[in-house]
């Protein structure tokens, strides 16, 4: 700026600025995006210590949905005009991940489903506040005081809420009849007679030190008020609306999204969506039937080294023998906690590059777990104190056979979702790529090949056990059917479980229940498969050109340096390390 104000001042030309470098142009419009995530995600800026969402839950309006959107559109159009040459490796994928997601964003947003149809048969807006009590960090009085607010939030949030979803229905954009049901007993569980007698109040317990006697009172006293003259009363909002006006016009005959105005088109995108491949509707189906098929040969296999004449046979025998089944929620946990005690011992073996961030293993709170999945993981936070958790479902014991525990762990705490989530928020990235950014095909493909890691482990030693990891994997691949058979050949329900019950070692219940998530969430369940077979398509083609060279803890940590990624990134990632490896032999 001096060399600019002294030519000023003696009369001479101004000496030009030297233009901007592609790679600080990147660096400033990342870091702007991440400010305006950061800005419109309050929970995300919790989670890693960024006071700036205390008190909020976002901005559910349709007004807000449409800022944000303009927003991304201007986002992409400026990066779109980085010269991408003349960025370096490192930051050449970080545009690839990040030009993905606004992508992404603005083609959802050519679908009215995008806008307005905002819950499943799973959750919705209403779901993450019912997490509040979980995942809040409570140590300080700043603490406490951004917990009330978002309770004293909700209700804005609900009504915002709301009111897009009246438009789902002038839309006919409303979920199939069939897999809602039960749903306004879900919604109805979360309001309570009193503060203090909710999950809610848990955080109140016992006063932290940090909080004199006056102020605890005074908190106590704010969040009484919220919850009683705000989150009950807007529960109860909601389940008026539900059951008044969404559950009378709820959708019959084929449930799938062929059903809704516009719904092949946003399937068709739904399915590249969360494949982050270009892979049509037809195809992912196609594919899935040859996995059945080879999977099916497997399982046969299985159940003669057992002792059964058929496959069939073995399955039945798994479904129904007692002996497969903890006889309380105790027995279960306990199992589920002590095989996770096991295979953390394997950890080092597999991976060089550890996570510091610890997980435990807890139920499914009660009023979220009736009609819920088996199991599924929730993120943690080393800022906010708050460590992975694997949740267990302990409801309906007949349907949660112990055989499977060992391919569930696995794939939920680690070395699945856990060690590679976890160590996605402490690698030396920017963090908006570090937590920003997800991508079903890469997050759950790496879960569903931790699976097969249970083989080296050791883990499947029973043919229960290994026919477990095998219906665990033949789910997956039945997925790619009846997925696309639901929203893009008009499957019935009954046939999408007839076809699970058939190929599948799966409780009947668990198969009711993930047929109704696919219907009520298209195209989300075929990212795992399409994931999975990548990464195992990558470690077979190191094995094959490294030879006696390739080690197994360095394509790993490979595989998950560069966090979660779009797959065609990835493959030429594990390419580019392919190369490097055969150079330093060859040198």
């Amino acid at each position: 700026m001096k060399r600019l104000i002294v030519a000023l001042a003696l009369g001479l030309a101004a000496i030009p600025q030297a233009q901007a470098e592609p790679a600080d142009d990147y660096r400033e419009l990342r870091e702007e995006i991440w400010q305006w995530t950061l800005d419109n995600s309050p929970g995300l800026a919790t989670s890693v210590g960024d006071r700036r969402g205390d008190g909020k839950l976002g901005d559910w309006s349709l007004e807000a949905h449409r800022r944000n959107l303009d927003e991304a559109r201007a986002f992409f159009a400026r990066l779109e005009a980085i010269d991408v040459a003349g960025l370096p490796e490192e930051l050449a994928i970080d545009r690839s991940v990040l030009r993905t997601s606004l992508s992404d964003t603005i083609e959802a947003s050519e679908h009215e489903h995008d806008a307005y149809v905002l819950f499943t048969n799973r959750g919705g807006w209403f779901r993450w506040v019912a997490g509040l009590p979980y995942s809040s960090p409570l140590f300080t009085k700043a603490d406490y005081e951004s917990y009330v607010g978002r309770l004293a939030a909700y209700p804005q949030v609900n009504r915002d809420a709301i009111a897009r979803s009246r438009t789902a229905v002038d839309l006919g954009l409303t979920q199939a009849c069939g897999p809602m049901e039960g749903f306004d007993e879900r919604i109805a569980a979360q309001i309570y007679p009193s503060a203090e007698t909710s999950p809610y109040w848990a955080p109140f317990a016992e006063r932290p030190n940090t909080i004199s006697e006056a102020e605890w009172a005074d908190l106590q006293s704010r969040a009484r008020t919220a919850l009683e003259a705000g989150v009950f009363p807007a529960f109860s909002e909601f389940l008026e609306f539900y059951r008044e006006d969404y559950a009378p016009n709820c959708r019959d005959g084929a449930p799938g999204a062929l059903g809704t105005p516009g719904g092949e088109e946003f399937y068709a995108y739904r399915v590249r969506s969360y494949t982050t491949t270009d892979m049509t509707p037809d195809q992912v189906h196609q594919l899935g039937l040859s996995e059945v098929a080879r999977i099916r040969t497997e399982m046969e296999s299985v159940a003669l080294d057992a002792g059964f004449a058929t496959r069939e046979s073995f399955i039945d025998h798994l479904r129904t023998d007692p002996q497969y089944y903890a006889a309380t929620p105790d027995e279960l946990m306990t199992a589920a906690q002590s095989l996770a005690k096991q295979i953390d011992g394997w950890m080092p073996k597999l991976f060089g590059t550890l996570p510091r961030q610890p997980y435990t293993v807890l139920p499914i709170p009660d009023a979220q777990a009736p009609g819920n999945t088996t199991a599924y993981y929730e993120r943690g936070s080393l800022n906010t104190g708050q460590p992975g958790i694997y949740r267990v479902n302990t409801t309906e014991l007949n349907q949660r056979p112990l055989w499977e525990l060992p391919a569930l762990g696995v794939h939920e705490a680690v070395p699945g979702h856990h060690h590679q989530i976890a160590l996605q928020q402490e690698l030396d990235m920017h963090p908006l790529r570090a937590n920003g950014t997800f991508f079903t095909a890469f997050v759950e493909g790496w879960g569903l090949y931790s699976e097969r890691l249970g083989i080296e482990m050791g883990l499947y030693d029973t043919p229960a056990k290994e026919m477990g990891r095998l219906s665990y994997e033949m789910w997956r691949a039945t997925r790619l059917v009846v997925d696309t058979g639901l929203h893009a050949k008009g499957w019935s329900k009954q046939q999408a479980v007839d076809y699970m019950l058939d190929n599948t070692a799966l409780s009947p219940g668990n198969i009711d229940a993930e047929v109704n998530r696919y219907i009520t969430n298209p195209g989300q369940a075929v990212a795992y498969k399409i994931g999975e077979l990548k990464i195992r398509e990558l470690r077979a083609r190191a094995e094959e050109e490294l030879g006696s060279s390739f080690d197994l803890r360095d394509f790993h940590d490979a595989v998950l340096e560069n966090g979660a990624v779009p797959l065609n990134v990835l493959e030429e990632h594990i390419d580019g390390w392919i190369a490097e490896r055969k150079s330093r032999q060859s040198a």
